[in-house]
């Protein structure tokens, strides 16, 4: 039963990553597609997490966090390019 909640949230996951490829397409600024970006990564890290439950892997939670971290300091670069300072 437990696999099977965790599927339903994986398909629910990559729903929601579907509809926010769209807004990284048609935003209208690039603040807005810098934020659709992250949330995509942070929907891609929580796919992984899923997976990793469902699949009972502990390499796939170790492959989620290297990708989370590095997710996040592709952020901050974006950030700082959208300001200007780099």
């Amino acid at each position: 039963m437990t696999v099977q909640i965790v599927w339903c949230a994986a398909a629910v996951m990559g729903i929601l990553a579907i509809a926010v490829l769209g807004r990284l397409v048609s935003g209208p600024t690039v603040p807005d597609r810098a934020v659709a970006l992250d949330t995509l990564n942070t929907l891609v890290v929580g796919i992984m997490l899923l997976l990793a439950v469902a699949y009972d892997s502990v390499v796939m939670v170790d492959v989620a966090i290297i990708y989370a971290a590095l997710s996040f300091v592709g952020t901050m670069f974006i950030a700082r390019y959208i300001e200007g300072e780099v």
